[in-house]
């Protein structure tokens, strides 16, 4: 895939007066973010929150890039090039063990979304079943360094299954065509568009122990001092949309997606399908009962000895290093999540 080579302006007059909102007398604070892959559901709160005009009401100007992976977006937002990245928090916390100063400074998917998806015709439900199965992954990509535990879970080796490297454009491709019999990836990106074509079902390696927090906002330690207030004005405001669209706003969100990037030609039914996984890997049982975004100590805590034991982090430190909390008003939250204020 291709990364989109542009720029999007949130807050505009044109937007503005789309929202039928009425450009502050004062100047925006302005925040540049960068987003972790191309158009698909885990984005709906930005554009929603672009589209209702709640950056601007709480007085910022953000720029919106696209992206081309969680790694390069860590990579540019540790070098200053962004002020907020939005990403997988795995990469992250690899880049960190190497001296990145970048954390994160909220969690939405809190809990590791990568697994296996499988077609559901072939009745596998168990790890043992997947003896002499053919099965896809991407070198280089976040899984890569999971599938052996994964497998070893249940009882098994590479030597007892056929795995094959492939493109990440590939891999919906490669199962619906039955070329493999399954493919390794983030669930709630590639489970959907499978799905569509053939009934699908997925195995989660969060099942199977291995934990650590998925999707979120991160940022530097020199942004969260320089810009703490415009900052934790942003990762409130998208942490009140995305409490708004799962109290039941969810085609809202699919829909403010669809109207921001319609050079995409994406499905809505794909959209939705994607929010609705999307939101079953937002809780964990450390986060219960949480506003939403806010993180959990054990769950940076299970993250850290993932990695570890991956041999993934360079220097491992402790887990209250690579998150705060300190970016997130509840007020804020609240007010987008419950009056779109």
């Amino acid at each position: 895939m291709v990364a989109l080579n542009r720029r999007t302006l949130l807050g505009s007059a044109a937007g503005l007066a789309a929202a039928g909102i009425a450009r502050p007398a004062f100047a925006a604070d302005r925040l540049s973010v960068r987003l972790d892959w191309l158009t698909w559901g885990v984005h709906a709160p930005f554009h929603l929150a672009a589209a209702k005009g709640w950056f601007t009401r709480h007085g910022l100007d953000v720029s919106l890039e696209d992206g081309n992976g969680s790694v390069t977006t860590v990579q540019l937002v540790s070098n200053g090039q962004f002020d907020i990245g939005h990403c997988a928090q795995g990469p992250m916390m690899m880049a960190r063990s190497k001296g990145a100063p970048v954390k994160a400074v909220a969690s939405f998917m809190r809990t590791n979304d990568i697994g296996l998806m499988m077609p559901k015709q072939l009745g596998i439900t168990t790890i043992p079943q997947l003896k002499g199965k053919k099965l896809a992954y991407t070198a280089g990509s976040l899984e890569a360094p999971f599938i052996d535990r994964f497998l070893a879970a249940g009882g098994l080796t590479r030597s007892d299954i056929e795995l094959i490297g492939v493109d990440g454009a590939a891999k919906p491709g490669v199962v619906i065509s039955g070329r493999v019999d399954g493919v390794f990836s983030a669930i709630p990106n590639l489970l959907p568009t499978i799905d569509a074509q053939k009934p699908a079902m997925a195995l989660r390696f969060s099942d199977y122990g291995l934990k650590f927090p998925s999707f979120g906002l991160i940022a530097t330690e020199k942004t969260m001092a320089e810009k703490a207030d415009a900052a934790k004005r942003f990762v409130s405001v998208v942490a009140g949309a995305w409490t708004y669209i799962f109290n039941g706003h969810e085609e809202e969100g699919a829909q403010a997606i669809l109207n921001a990037r319609p050079q995409a030609k994406l499905p809505l039914a794909l959209m939705r399908s994607q929010l609705d996984l999307i939101k079953t890997f937002f809780e964990t049982e450390a986060t219960k009962g949480m506003m939403l975004g806010m993180m959990a100590l054990p769950d940076w805590e299970a993250g850290v000895k993932t990695l570890t034991e991956a041999n993934l982090l360079e220097t491992p430190q402790p887990a209250a290093n690579y998150f705060s909390n300190a970016l997130l008003d509840q007020g804020i939250v609240n007010a987008v999540a419950h009056s779109g204020a």
